[in-house]
Order: C-alpha cells, then sequence, then structure tokens
C-alpha cells in the first residue's frame, strides 16, 4: 500500500493533475490506494498555492478567473480561509476561528493568522536612527502576543486540529479521519470496510483520504466510455474519426452509436434508402387519404392524381358521406317510427323487421302490441307489498312504515327516527315508531309526538314535594324557602331553621339573652325576682333555651325561707305549625326530683296556672324510668305567628300541703310556616 501511494503522489506531483494515472498493479485496493494518494496530494499543492497566493496578493479573485476546475476549489478555499485569518490578525480580533466555516478552513484561518503576528517586524532597521534597546518584561510581551503561550500556536503538535485547553491542548480530525492512539496524528477511516459508505447495488466502494468513491462495477457497454467519476460519457465516433460512413455520406453522431447520411438530397416525393438512392412515395398508401371523398387516389412518379368514382347503391342502401362505397339505411333511426307504438324497430342489412317490445305481447286479433299486467299475472310473486303495473313493466311499492330495497322489490323497515319527528326521544319499531320523553315531561295526547313538561307542583302530591313551597321548572321543580331565618335543606326539598344565636348574626344587646325560634330569633331580658339568683346549671339546648333561678334567701329572711317556691325557670321554645293536626302533640317534659321525704308520703301535681290561651295545652302526669314526669300536650291547632307564656307549677305535697313548688314560665313561639 505504501509504495502504491508513492507512485500516487509522484505522479501529482509531476504532473499536477490525476487524469491518466497509469496503474502499477492489477489489485483493485492499489488501485483505489493510488488514486486516493494522487487526489490528497493535489489537494495539498493547491491548498499551498492557494496560501502562498494570498500572502503575496493579498487576494485571490485575479486567480479564480483562469480556471474552474476541481483543483481551483482546493485554491480558492485556501486562498479566502487564509485572508479571513490575515484579516483577523490585523483587525485585532482572535485567531480561535467560528467552527461554522469548517476544519479545514478554520485550520487554514488560524495558521495565517497567528503567522501574520508571529511576522510583525519589532526589530529595528539599519536605515532608521538607532534608539537605545528597551528590556521588554514578560507580561509585556503578553500583552504583545496573545498566543505566545498558546500550545496550539503554528498549528502545533497536532497533526490536522489543536484546541488549547488553557494547560494543555486536545488533537482532533478532519471528518473522515478519526485520532491515533498517540492522540495527535490522524489515520484515515476506511468507510469501504467499515460499512459506512453509501454506494448503491453495481457500484464498488473505493476508499479515499478522508472520504470515499462509488465505482460501477460493469463497462458502460459499447459506445461509450468510463470516466474518471466512474461515469459513462458517450463516444463521438464522428470526431474520433471510428465511424464506417462512405465517402457519400456524413456521419452523425447518436448517443452510443452513429449514423451515416447520404450529402445527396432527395426531391418531394422522393425517399432515400440506406445506399442513398432515391425511390418514389406512394402517397395513396398513406393513413391520411390524400383525395376527397367521391374520388380514388392513383399513384404517379414522385406526386398522384385523383379521380372521381360514382357508384349505384340498391334499396335500403345509400352513399356514404366520401360517395366512395354504398352503406345500409338504417330505417328505425327515423322519427316517424315505422313499427308503431309498443314496437321495436330492428334493423338488418337493406331492411328492417318490427317486434314487440319488453312487456307487451302481440295480440293476433288487433295485431298490434299489448301491455302484460305482471301484477296480475303473477300475483304475490313480483313485490314483497304492493305492485303497480305500468306500460310495457311494473314498479313495486311498500306500506307506510317500510322502504324499498335496493333490489326494487323487497321491503325493509323505515328508520323514522333518522328524520327525528319526535321533540324528545324516539325508538323506531318495526313498520313505525314510537315517541316517549325524557324525565320531567308527558307525551301529548293530542299529536303524540310532542312532550309537555309535568308541573309537579299541580300533583296531587305535590304539595307534600317541598316543605314550603315548590316552583315548577320545564322538566323538574325547585323548592324554596322564606326569603329570613330559613335555609334549603341538603335534601333540596326541606326547609331548615337558621340559629341566629349560634350564627351569632342577631342584633341582642348585651343585657338581653338571644332565644332562637323558627325562622327568626327573640332578644329576652329575663332576670331572676327578688331573692333568686341564676343558677350556673343554666343549658341550652337544639330547640329550648332555659334559664333558672334558684331561691337565695338573704340571712335571717324567715319569709323566704318558708316560701315553698324553691326554683323559676324561663323556657323558650319555638314549634311550627302543624300541617295536619290529628291528635296532641307532646311540646314539654318536666322531670320531677323528689325531694327527701318518704316516698309513700309525697305527692306530686302539675298545674297550667297562667297564659293557657282558648285551653290550647294541657298538661298530664307521667311515669318514666322511675321519675316522675309532667308532660305538657298541644291539643288544639295554633295558626301562627303566635306567642304565649304558660306559667307551669310544679308542686310537692305532704299530708295536705305544698311543701316544695317549682314555677316554669315557657315562652311558646308558633312559626307562621308549616314545615
Amino acid at each position: 500500500m505504501e509504495e502504491c501511494c508513492d507512485k500516487g503522489i509522484e505522479w501529482a506531483n509531476k504532473n499536477r493533475m490525476c487524469t491518466s494515472l497509469p496503474l502499477i498493479s492489477e489489485s483493485r485496493e492499489c488501485s483505489m490506494t493510488q488514486v486516493q494518494c494522487c487526489h490528497s496530494q493535489l489537494e495539498k499543492q493547491y491548498c499551498s498555492d492557494g496560501i502562498e497566493f494570498a500572502n503575496v496578493r493579498e487576494e485571490c479573485d485575479s486567480h479564480l478567473g483562469e480556471n474552474s476546475t476541481c483543483e481551483a476549489e482546493y485554491f480558492k478555499i485556501c486562498c479566502y480561509c487564509c485572508l479571513l485569518g490575515k484579516a483577523a490578525q490585523v483587525q485585532g480580533q482572535s485567531c480561535e476561528p467560528n467552527p461554522k466555516i469548517g476544519y479545514q478552513c478554520g485550520i487554514v484561518f488560524r495558521a495565517c493568522c497567528v503567522k501574520g503576528q508571529e511576522g510583525i517586524d519589532v526589530s529595528i532597521s539599519d536605515d532608521a536612527p538607532k534608539k537605545e534597546q528597551v528590556e521588554i518584561s514578560k507580561e509585556e510581551l503578553d500583552q504583545e502576543d496573545p498566543y505566545l503561550h498558546d500550545g496550539c500556536r503554528g498549528g502545533g503538535p497536532c497533526s490536522q486540529q489543536c484546541r488549547d485547553t488553557g494547560s494543555s491542548y486536545v488533537c482532533s480530525c478532519f471528518v473522515g479521519y478519526q485520532l491515533q492512539p498517540d492522540g495527535v496524528n490522524c489515520e484515515d477511516i476506511n468507510e469501504c470496510i467499515t460499512g459506512t459508505h453509501s454506494c448503491g447495488i453495481g457500484q464498488t466502494c473505493v476508499n479515499t483520504l478522508g472520504s470515499f468513491r462509488c465505482q460501477r462495477d460493469t463497462s458502460c457497454g459499447t459506445g461509450y466510455e468510463l470516466t474518471d467519476d466512474s461515469r459513462c460519457k458517450d463516444i463521438d465516433e464522428c470526431e474520433t474519426g471510428t465511424h464506417n460512413c462512405p465517402p457519400d455520406f456524413i456521419c452523425q453522431n447518436t448517443p452510443g452509436s452513429f449514423r451515416c447520411r447520404p450529402k445527396l438530397q432527395c426531391m418531394n416525393g422522393f425517399i432515400q434508402d440506406a445506399l442513398g438512392n432515391c425511390i418514389d412515395i406512394n402517397e395513396c398508401l398513406s393513413t391520411n387519404m390524400p383525395c376527397p371523398a367521391g374520388q380514388i387516389c392513383i399513384n404517379t412518379d414522385g406526386s398522384y392524381t385523383c379521380q372521381r368514382i360514382s357508384p349505384s347503391c340498391g334499396r335500403g342502401y345509400h352513399l356514404n358521406e366520401d360517395g366512395t362505397r354504398c352503406v345500409d339505411v338504417d330505417e328505425c333511426s327515423s322519427s316517424n317510427q315505422p313499427c308503431g307504438e309498443g314496437h321495436v324497430c330492428i334493423n338488418a342489412p337493406g331492411n328492417y323487421r318490427c317486434e314487440c317490445k319488453s312487456g307487451y305481447s302481440f295480440d293476433v286479433i288487433s295485431r298490434t302490441c299489448i301491455d302484460i299486467n305482471e301484477c296480475r299475472r303473477y300475483p304475490g310473486r313480483l313485490c314483497a307489498h304492493k305492485c303497480e303495473n305500468t306500460p310495457g313493466s311494473y314498479y313495486c311499492t311498500c306500506t307506510m312504515g317500510f322502504k324499498l330495497s335496493t333490489d326494487g322489490r323487497s321491503c325493509e323497515d323505515l328508520n323514522e327516527c333518522e328524520s327525528s319527528p319526535c321533540s324528545q326521544e324516539c325508538a323506531n319499531v318495526y313498520g313505525s315508531y314510537q315517541c316517549y320523553c325524557r324525565r320531567g315531561f308527558q307525551l301529548s295526547d293530542i299529536d303524540g309526538i310532542s312532550c309537555e313538561d309535568i308541573d309537579e307542583c299541580a300533583l296531587p302530591t305535590g304539595g307534600h314535594i317541598c316543605s314550603f313551597r315548590c316552583i315548577n321548572i320545564p322538566g323538574s321543580f325547585q323548592c324554596s324557602c322564606p326569603s329570613t331565618g330559613y335555609r334549603l335543606a341538603p335534601n333540596a326539598r326541606n326547609c331548615q331553621d337558621i340559629d341566629e344565636c349560634v350564627a351569632e348574626s342577631h342584633n341582642c344587646s348585651f343585657n338581653e339573652t338571644c332565644f332562637n325560634i323558627q325562622g327568626g330569633f327573640r332578644c329576652l331580658s329575663l332576670e331572676c325576682p327578688e331573692n333568686y339568683r341564676k343558677s350556673g346549671d343554666t343549658v341550652r339546648l337544639e330547640k329550648t333555651d332555659t334559664i333558672r333561678c334558684i331561691k337565695s334567701c338573704r340571712p335571717n329572711d324567715v319569709n323566704c325561707v318558708l316560701d315553698p317556691v324553691h326554683t323559676i325557670s324561663h323556657t323558650v321554645i319555638s314549634l311550627p305549625t302543624f300541617r295536619e293536626f290529628t291528635r296532641p302533640e307532646e311540646i314539654i317534659f318536666l322531670r320531677a326530683i323528689t325531694p327527701t321525704y318518704p316516698a309513700n308520703q309525697a305527692d306530686i301535681i302539675f298545674d297550667i296556672t297562667e297564659g293557657n290561651l282558648r285551653d290550647s295545652f294541657d298538661i298530664i302526669k307521667r311515669y318514666m324510668d322511675g321519675m316522675t314526669v309532667g308532660v305538657v300536650r298541644q291539643v288544639r291547632p295554633i295558626v301562627g305567628p303566635f306567642h304565649a307564656i304558660l306559667k307551669l307549677e310544679m308542686n310537692y305535697v305532704m299530708g295536705g300541703v305544698v311543701s316544695h313548688r317549682n314555677i316554669v314560665n315557657v315562652h311558646i313561639f308558633v312559626s307562621e310556616y308549616w314545615f
């Protein structure tokens, strides 16, 4: 391989071209190596010429006009890149090239830029006046030449590309090369061996330095020759003199061959054969008839003549448009209908005949064609539903709810729902359809198609749907509550009382106590009477608010001590207006605490002493869980708004004398609404 490469380099140095390169071996690998080394050497030579031209002339255009070959591209690239490097040095810019200009251009750019910096003549010439020599420090020298300590200066130790890292350098290679283990030199990548080439079927990969080329496996064939770039080029036999045309003929080149054309040209009406002889053209045999209609063509030497013909045609025939021959007369195509209605006219050569059309039969009596009633002749066999006769044929129809199939005879169900006949929902059934409505609507009894809204609030059970008020909406309903004091429950039907006292949305003063009632609240100022004080166990329940006052006598107050009233309680209770009052409603339970007397001697008496308007309430005694309980009941219906104060007494009687008495003042508020 080294010998083959040396021969290629030697040929490039000697001839400065790689065409007609003599191959020293029949080996394909040696041939490829020889060609590649030759082209690589040419590239280096022309690149060096371009760099030298840029350094001497400071321009490249005057040389570019001389040649436009491939080698001139090497010269142009290196010349331009060197000018860019010199311009960067003059402008004081960095000698590090932009990676976008390419690897090879970057090397030339850097070399010319750094060389320009190194080429600055800082010595004193002999002709200039002598000056004292000034010693330049290392720091000043670094400022004058920022690339003095650049490890990649002048190309560095790398064979192709070098990048200075500050403390060291990193070598890299051009495309098509790979870095050797020494980290400095680059070796060519053989794309043909690694399989990274793009040669197709019928081509052989030939490795080149930094790249590869594809060479044809087969020859180009007769009349073509193979070029250096593996392309087939036509051989011009006329130019090379390899044709065999006689002296009286002219050679005309064609792709892959040539033609011999005679020098002597024939007159009009003649054609020249291969030997150059002129032969008469028979114009009468051409596809385009030279003579007009009704005339016959007669060939002559170099031309032709036309003679008129007049043939005679028999009955049922006439001359064609050209007037050259007799053709049949189509009697059936005339507008007078020679066969009459119901018949079919059939043309024949020189004549015609009449037959009945399909769907007609010949009547021997009237000697005419009459219509066949297929529906009557074949009942139930032609159509699935109904058959309709027509002149000469018939057609099938279907009953309502069906449509005719593609065969024109069967009937299939018609999906009426596709045309949206219903106002809401449609269900197709065989031969018909059924409309139905969504929830909250009902089908109209008038047309059976429209859907009408159901007024749930007007139904017999509508009054029980909502606890307060029912509002009908299309397809449904909504429940509402009074505007103040209530909110709609989570079930969206019942109304819940808003406890303003708990929510602290009341306006009671500091000295007043807030008592929640149905749909509102009351601010009451309940104070204990003289000789009584509020108990610490005053409770506040969900529906009942109670303030309890217990007796607290002053010292030596005998009357206070002897008074049987031990507790006075104030209780607030809120009641709804009962919608249906059918039996007494128990509203208050008074649990008696028996004093420390023998159980068989004590009796407990409950009584309503004040406030029982219209005898709407009563009180009964009951024993529950070993305790005596006074149950206050509502025995008559009360329509709100209503407010009453019941005074209840719970007396402990022993020996006919009241020994202990508890008084309960019940403030009853009845709401004007019922739930």
